[in-house]
C-alpha cells in the first residue's frame, strides 16, 4: 500500500494586498512535489494485458447464462454446436524443454517458448537474471542500444525515485527545523544543524586527528585525486564507447535460457500438457519423469541415476514386450521429497495461485495472488510431512522412525516465523498426509505409473501461523 504524505500548502494572498517577497526570501522552502527529473517518465508496461493468461493454455468458455434474457440460451446452444463440429484446440503450441542432470533443472532454449511460459503464468526463471529472463534487454541497454524496459528495471527505477523523494523530504524537514531554531534565537543565521552536529561529534573524539596516518591519503602509492581522475577518464571512455555503439548495428546473441524446477516442469507436462521434455531426440513420458525427479530429490544424489534409468527406459521403448523386474528399478518411497513438494505445488496451482520457489526467504514456496510483477508474495509455504495413517504406527521401529521425521522444536518455528515476519509475509505450514507404500504394485509394469492414482493418496491441509504482538493485536 502506497503511503500518502500530507503537506501543508501556504494560503494564497488576498486580492489587493501587496506581498513583500524580499522579507520572506530566507524562509522559502523547496517544494518536494516539484523536485522531479526533467526527463519525462516512461509509461509502465501494461502487465495486465501481457500476463492476461494465467496458464499457457487457450481456454474457450461458454457465454454467460442470463436467466431474464432468453437469447443467452440461444448463444450457448450456437457455441456448443460450433464446438461439436469444429472442436477448438487448447494447445496452440507444445513447448520443448531438455533435462539437465548437472543442475537438476529443465532448460527451455527457444526464445518464443521462454516468453510464452513467463508471460502466461510466470514459469521458471532466467539463467542470467533474477527471475524474468531479461538478460538480452539489459545487455542492449548497457551497450547503448534501445531496448524495451523490463519489470526489474522498472522496479529499480521506482525505488530510486522513492529514495530521492525521501531525501528531498528530509531536506525540507531539516530546513524547516533550522528556520524554526533561528526564529527562536537558538541558532545563528550563518550556522546550520549539520555544523552543530559535527562540532559535537568532534568534541567527543579523543585526539582522533593525531592518530591519522598521513600515508592514508595514498592508495597503492597514488594520491587520492589520481584515483578520482582515473575514474573520470574511465567513465568518459565508457560514454564514448556507448555513443559509438549507438551508430553501429550490433547483433547480440541471447545467451540466456529459462530454468524450470521439477515441480513446474511436471505440472506443465502432466497436468497441462503444454510442455514436452526431451533427452536428445527422445521424448520422455510422465512415468519416466516422475521416477527421474524422485530419484534426484534425495541427497546425496546416486551416481549414474539418470543414465541407468534412461537405459532401462530405452529398452522398454524399443522392445514392447520387454518386462522389467521389480528389483531393477528403485522403488519410489511414499515420503519422497519431490512427491511431497509436487502435491503442494499441484494443490495451490490448481486453486489459481502463482507458486514460485521460496529459497530466497528460507521456505519451500511463495504464493502470489497474480504474479511477481503485480505485488509481493503474500504467503510463505513450508512443507511438513504428516504420518497419521495407521500403517506408520503398526510397529515400534516404524513409529520411532516417523516420529523423528515429524519432530519440529519450538526454536525452529520461532526462527522460521521471525524471518517471514521481517519480510512481511504470512507463514503457512502445509501438512501433507503420507500414505502407505504404493509403488510395489506399480513397478510390475516397469515404468508404468498411474500418476493420478498416486497423487490421490496424498492429502494437503494448511495451517496459518501469525506472530502475535500486544501493540498490534489488541482486538
Amino acid at each position: 500500500m502506497a503511503a500518502i504524505v500530507k503537506t501543508s500548502a501556504q494560503q494564497p494572498p488576498s486580492a489587493g494586498v501587496p506581498v513583500d517577497d524580499t522579507s520572506n526570501s530566507n524562509k522559502s522552502v523547496p517544494d518536494v512535489t516539484n523536485a522531479k527529473s526533467a526527463s519525462p517518465r516512461k509509461r509502465r508496461p501494461n502487465y495486465a494485458q501481457i500476463h492476461a493468461r494465467p496458464v499457457p493454455v487457450v481456454v474457450h468458455p461458454l457465454p454467460a447464462f442470463i436467466p431474464h434474457n432468453p437469447l443467452s440460451i440461444v448463444r450457448i446452444a450456437i457455441v456448443m454446436f460450433s464446438h461439436s463440429l469444429w472442436p477448438p484446440t487448447s494447445h496452440d503450441v507444445v513447448h520443448k524443454a531438455y533435462y539437465s542432470a548437472e543442475t537438476h533443472s529443465i532448460h527451455v532454449t527457444n526464445p518464443q517458448s521462454i516468453r510464452a511460459l513467463w508471460e502466461h503464468g510466470f514459469w521458471g526463471a532466467g539463467s542470467l537474471s533474477r527471475s524474468e529472463p531479461a538478460w538480452l534487454e539489459q545487455e542492449k541497454r548497457k551497450r547503448g542500444i534501445d531496448a524495451s524496459q523490463t519489470s526489474e528495471e522498472y522496479t529499480r527505477k521506482r525505488r530510486e525515485e522513492r529514495r530521492q523523494f525521501k531525501l528531498e523530504r528530509a531536506k525540507v524537514q531539516r530546513e524547516t527545523i533550522e528556520q524554526q531554531l533561528r526564529d527562536e534565537g537558538k541558532l545563528d543565521a550563518s550556522t546550520s544543524i549539520d555544523e552543530v552536529v559535527s562540532l559535537r561529534l568532534n568534541a567527543t573524539v579523543d585526539a582522533a586527528d593525531g592518530l591519522v596516518d598521513n600515508s592514508a591519503s595514498l592508495s597503492n602509492g597514488k594520491p587520492e585525486n589520481i584515483g578520482t581522475l582515473e575514474s573520470v577518464v574511465d567513465e568518459s571512455a565508457h560514454l564514448e564507447t556507448r555513443v559509438a555503439l549507438k551508430d553501429v548495428a550490433v547483433e547480440i546473441q541471447d545467451q540466456e535460457h529459462l530454468q524450470l524446477t521439477p515441480e513446474e516442469a511436471f505440472f506443465l507436462t502432466y497436468s497441462l500438457g503444454s510442455l514436452q521434455i526431451y533427452r536428445g531426440e527422445t521424448a520422455l513420458s510422465s512415468s519416466y519423469l516422475l521416477r527421474l525427479y524422485c530419484a534426484y530429490s534425495a541427497f546425496p544424489i546416486p551416481e549414474d541415476a539418470e543414465s541407468h534409468l534412461y537405459t532401462l527406459y530405452s529398452l522398454r521403448e524399443r522392445i514392447n514386450n520387454f518386462s522389467l523386474g521389480t528389483s531393477v528399478i528403485a522403488p519410489i518411497l511414499p515420503d519422497n521429497a519431490f512427491l511431497l513438494r509436487y502435491a503442494v505445488y499441484h494443490h495451490f496451482r490448481s486453486l489459481g495461485w502463482v507458486v514460485r520457489h521460496g529459497i530466497k526467504f528460507a521456505c519451500d514456496f511463495l504464493l502470489y495472488q497474480r504474479g511477481p510483477v503485480f505485488a509481493h508474495a503474500k504467503f510463505a509455504v513450508i512443507i511438513v510431512p504428516a504420518y497419521s495413517h495407521s500403517y506408520w504406527s503398526e510397529t515400534p521401529e516404524r513409529k520411532a522412525e516417523t516420529k523423528a521425521k515429524e519432530s519440529r522444536d519450538w526454536w525452529w518455528l520461532h526462527r522460521v516465523n521471525r524471518v517471514q515476519t521481517q519480510v512481511h509475509k504470512t507463514l503457512m505450514l502445509v501438512y501433507v498426509e503420507v500414505p502407505p507404500p504404493w509403488d510395489e504394485s506399480f513397478r510390475k509394469g516397469g515404468f508404468a505409473v498411474d500418476v493420478g492414482g498416486a497423487l490421490k493418496r496424498y492429502k494437503v491441509r494448511e495451517f496459518i501461523v501469525r506472530r502475535w504482538t500486544p501493540n498490534r493485536n489488541r482486538d
